[in-house]
């Protein structure tokens, strides 16, 4: 009796919180399989929420990736890339059928694509030149060799839709895509219905009906996971994983992904212009006490960008990031820093303040950055944690005025984390990217790496990149990111996707 009434006063509040998401909620029925997560659905456009679609399986890309992040056929069963790397030529998988019933051709790819190439997306880190449709055939054509990009149109943004998902102008007005389901209803921003499309091409989910719904509130996705509200949950927060791992109904599922959890700061303006200032806010930040003791994961302490479950991109032999006041307050001392009547630093009148913006979709953050709000007090530095929405950071970025953010960046947002590299550090950073850093070295090595064809100088050149990375720090890195479902019990074959891109309803079935 004990653990029944607190059940039941979850499953209360539970409902209450479904209800305040959406008034228009409906009790599941049994045979759907319900996903809760915290991205909201924020347009029908694949450059804005088309991962939410590729990861309910509804849309498909050309290419796919395997378990090692290697590009895979998708929508195109083979490809050719010309021998100076300009002309990549896609065969179309024949016998595919969009949820309209209208064919996969050439022609329809075509369309899909340079309607992807008129949006904001991965697709504008390659020159493309032209996108034609020849035959059976998708040619792209780039004015200057790009080589990820196979991994490029594995990306969301590069959704392949049926013409009848475009209007005129080109603009997406509904989502059929070739995926093994179906989208069956949508109401923006926070919820989808779709089910089991029959004329998949290839195998079918056992699972025939599923919904996916956008619940911000870290602890509201905790409470429907314990009272059954929803089949699968993603991202909990560390209490909450906790708590759940004792459920009798629920199973939690961890596993590293190319996640890193960063403090930003201003590399162009104000104190944190300074690299040896950034320095010693690394120098401030306990890591090891971070993923211990606020994300319970210990051993997640950032040491470097990537983790060793990133090997193209960790350096074993890179002098780690440490904890060390005391140097941290020396450097900041050398800079012209010394403290005030109250402890904080000053120089030339003026204080150490620094605003640090942060979100709660990931319900950690602000969790972690009371801890680095605490840790760098100790060394002087005044930090003011503003616990906003995740748009407030691209938009510091974009007006110049953010100071320091911190916010989890996935690198494999395409399977190969060279491509989110490319788009966030090169030609001054993008709104996820670093902020006014310039390093002409690093443009240097990166432009190097895109025309190497020697692995073994491919990876000396990535761990030199990641070395800049290190040495100037325009982004911070904090904790290397494990990933979080709650799954219940009801279903089999659950499992996390080290690159983020589906949800694996195909994978999973009923539990007899």
């Amino acid at each position: 009796m004990f653990l029944k009434a607190p059940r039941q006063h979850l499953a209360a509040v539970a409902l209450t919180a479904l209800f305040a998401i959406n008034p228009s909620f409906a009790i599941a029925e049994d045979d759907v399989f319900d996903v809760v997560a915290p991205f909201e659905i924020g347009g029908l456009d694949p450059s804005i929420s088309g991962f939410v679609f590729q990861r309910m399986q509804i849309t498909e890309t050309l290419l796919d990736a395997d378990e090692k992040g290697l590009p895979a056929p998708g929508l195109a069963e083979k490809w050719v890339v010309s021998p100076d790397g300009k002309r990549w030529t896609f065969s179309i998988r024949p016998g595919v059928k969009f949820h309209d019933g209208s064919d996969l051709t050439a022609k329809a790819v075509e369309k899909s694509l340079n309607a992807a190439l008129a949006q904001p997306g991965m697709l504008k880190n390659a020159d493309i030149a032209t996108i034609e449709a020849q035959g059976n055939e998708v040619i792209i054509s780039l004015n200057a060799p790009f080589k990820p990009l196979s991994s490029v149109l594995a990306h969301s943004s590069t959704n392949i839709l049926a013409p009848a998902s475009y209007d005129a102008e080109g603009r997406v007005q509904k989502i059929i895509g070739t995926g093994p389901f179906k989208l069956t209803g949508i109401e923006l921003p926070q919820r989808l219905s779709a089910e089991r499309f029959e004329a998949y091409w290839g195998t079918k989910p056992t699972i025939t009906k599923t919904t996916y719904l956008a619940a911000g509130r870290g602890e509201t996705r905790t409470l429907m996971a314990e009272s059954q509200g929803a089949d699968m949950v993603f991202q909990l927060d560390a209490p909450s994983i906790s708590r759940l791992k004792r459920s009798d109904d629920v199973q939690v599922l961890m596993g590293p992904v190319p996640r890193v959890v960063i403090l930003k700061a201003n590399a162009g303006e104000g104190a944190t212009a300074s690299v040896a200032v950034r320095q010693a806010l690394s120098l401030g930040i306990q890591r090891e006490g971070i993923a211990a003791a606020v994300l319970r994961t210990p051993g997640t302490d950032a040491k470097q960008m990537f983790a060793d479950n990133v090997p193209a991109w960790h350096d074993p032999a890179l002098a780690p990031l440490t904890f060390d006041p005391a140097a941290a307050k020396a450097l900041l001392t050398k800079e012209g820093w010394t403290p005030g009547a109250d402890g904080v630093l000053e120089k030339n009148g003026q204080r150490l303040h620094l605003q640090l913006l942060t979100y709660a979709d990931r319900p950690e953050l602000p969790l972690i950055a009371t801890a680095v709000q605490a840790q760098l007090g100790e060394i002087g530095v005044d930090v003011e944690v503003s616990v906003t929405s995740s748009s407030a950071v691209p938009a510091a970025h974009t007006d110049g005025t953010l100071q320091l953010a911190l916010y989890s960046r996935n690198y494999a947002l395409v399977p190969d984390p060279l491509v989110t590299l490319l788009g966030d550090f090169t030609r001054g950073g993008t709104e996820w990217g670093p902020l006014g850093w310039n390093n002409p070295n690093y443009e240097k090595t990166m432009s190097a790496l895109l025309e190497s064809d020697d692995p073994a100088e491919q990876q000396q050149l990535r761990n030199k990149i990641v070395g800049l990375i290190q040495h100037d720090l325009p982004l911070i890195p904090i904790a290397w990111y494990r990933q979080s479902i709650a799954v219940s019990k009801k279903v089999e074959g659950a499992a996390i996707d080290p690159f983020e891109r589906s949800f694996g309803l195909t994978h999973m079935r009923w539990a007899e």
